[in-house]
């Protein structure tokens, strides 16, 4: 052990959480199961040969078979075929709410944090008022002004993580710009927009990363659950969340209507939670 911490030694910061990352065994097995639903979605047409919304009403309702490895829908559309591709929409959904949540929350909360003052109060004031709001009652109130489909429930989703994102970067470039070596920037005649840009936004970074990677099952979570209200992804398109809403009315017609769809669900969220706790015990301060 003293070899491998002096072997450390040397290493630049993020080679060393690299390290402590890689080490970190139920990170990396949520990593390899996201490579593995990620690379499932991505291979759909190989894996698996039916179209998601070609119905054929002779075979409806068919249970899991060789034909059908995960059973027939009430259109007799291949479920299989529909999680593989419901999975692209679901991960889309997660990646574009929370980089829309991150862009705009990180540059509210840098500007609050750097220039403080009116503009702080001001975006505080706003944050605060959003979290009163649960996320999904803040997405849900979104998308109903913006009205059903797949943009703008990522719109919606990406909005209520706003908040998050905001307060992370103001805290982190409260406790940033106190360091020695912004006040050095200053005292060299740096201008403030260079500061923000070379010292403090590079050195924020890790919260925000664990934020987001934490941030993705929630968002895929949420997406699934507008969805299932009717709000997200419109008939035909499959879509998890969808799927389980129209599988709910043939539980005991056909109960892998909901059970692969669901599993799904379950198994992207835990992959993305797995590997972000990992992420957030190889970046904390303790362990540096």
């Amino acid at each position: 052990m003293g070899s491998s911490t002096r072997a450390q030694a040397g290493y630049s910061p993020f080679r060393r959480s690299l390290h402590r990352l890689v080490r970190q065994r139920s990170a990396m097995i949520g990593l390899l199961q996201l490579i593995l639903l990620v690379g499932s979605t991505l291979l759909a047409p190989v894996l698996n040969s039916y179209e998601p919304t070609d119905i054929s009403p002779a075979e409806a309702l068919q249970p899991p078979s060789a034909g059908h490895l995960m059973g027939t829908d009430q259109l007799g559309r291949d479920v299989m075929s529909r999680v593989l591709y419901g999975g692209r929409v679901s991960l889309r959904v997660g990646l574009i709410a929370v980089a829309i949540g991150a862009v705009v929350g990180i540059f509210a909360g840098v500007l609050a944090g750097f220039y403080c003052k009116w503009l702080d109060a001001f975006l505080s004031r706003t944050t605060d008022v959003l979290l009163a709001f649960p996320g999904i009652l803040l997405a849900l109130v979104v998308v109903a002004i913006l009205g059903p489909g797949l943009n703008n429930v990522m719109i919606a989703v990406g909005i209520s993580f706003i908040p998050s994102f905001m307060r992370v970067a103001r805290g982190s470039v409260l406790s940033t710009r106190e360091l020695g070596y912004v006040t050095a920037a200053h005292a060299l005649g740096n201008t403030e927009q260079a500061i923000m840009l070379r010292h403090i936004l590079p050195n924020i970074g890790r919260p925000l990363l664990v934020l987001a990677s934490l941030g993705v099952g929630t968002a895929i979570l949420a997406g699934a659950a507008l969805s299932f209200l009717g709000l997200g992804v419109q008939p035909p398109d499959p879509e998890w969340g969808a799927m389980l809403s129209t599988g709910q009315n043939y539980v005991r017609e056909g109960w892998w209507m909901s059970v692969f769809p669901g599993l799904a669900i379950f198994l992207t969220v835990l992959a993305v939670n797995l590997f972000g706790d990992g992420l957030n015990d190889a970046m904390s301060p303790g362990n540096r």
